[in-house]
């Protein structure tokens, strides 16, 4: 019981992700492409958020995923599947199924949509870089990952203090000359100690839509994995 207790509290310790999205108003709906033809132009988190597809999210109608956590012999998962045009989503576990929309969200479901939004950040983090207002960037070149040790480059996104479900909280994304990421960084809080480090890798196309599809942290004992992924447009 312990044992169990304690897995339960680890994981939603690593998996408090922040977002804005319920204290500020986001980009979604409303997004405008971003143009390949003035790539130079884009900032860092443009262009990291165009190498995962943007461009076409505006086309997506429904995404579905599963996230699986693994830490050691422990397994936990959850299933999605959200519209984004309409913010209907549709939760499934081992112990409930539960469909909502994000616009009428009340005291029942807002558990579940803070759940929502942790696993969505996991999956989507490099369009949230475009999506999320109240945040401040910053880049650094040619620093050390904290994983691989490979030389690469450094985005900084701090949220803002107010709002959301976990406020104030800071990412290292750490990408290549491709602008895919490689490894990110989560600390809470925005403390200069890391809370969690994890590779990006994985990576596979969904319709037009990239995606990496594992995450692991230095021992390699903390896996997150996205199975079920369908992207319909």
């Amino acid at each position: 019981m312990k044992k169990a207790v304690f897995f339960l509290l680890t994981i939603m310790l690593i998996l408090s992700c922040n977002n804005a999205e319920n204290s500020t108003k986001i980009r979604q709906n409303s997004e405008l492409s971003i143009d390949q033809n003035v790539n130079q132009k884009l900032s860092v988190a443009e262009k990291i958020a165009s190498k995962n597809g943007y461009n076409n999210w505006k086309d997506v109608s429904e995404i579905s995923f599963t996230f699986n956590v693994y830490r050691g012999d422990n397994h936990f998962e959850r299933s999605w599947v959200w519209n984004p045009k309409t913010d209907d989503v549709l939760m499934m576990s081992l112990k409930d199924t539960v469909h909502y929309n994000r616009a009428n969200i009340d005291s029942l479901n807002q558990k579940i949509d803070a759940s929502f939004i942790n696993d969505k950040y996991w999956l989507l983090a490099p369009f949230n870089l475009v999506w999320d207002v109240g945040t401040t960037f910053s880049v650094k070149h040619n620093v050390i990952a904290p994983i691989s040790k490979d030389t690469l480059n450094q985005l900084t996104i701090v949220y803002s203090n107010v709002g959301g479900y976990t406020p104030g909280d800071a990412y290292d994304f750490f990408y290549g000359k491709d602008f895919l990421i490689k490894e990110w960084t989560y600390r809470k809080n925005n403390e200069s100690i890391p809370s969690l480090n994890t590779t990006w890798e994985d990576y596979e196309n969904f319709n037009g839509i990239t995606i990496s599809k594992t995450r692991k942290d230095s021992t390699g004992l903390f896996n997150i994995i996205f199975t079920n992924i369908s992207v319909k447009r």
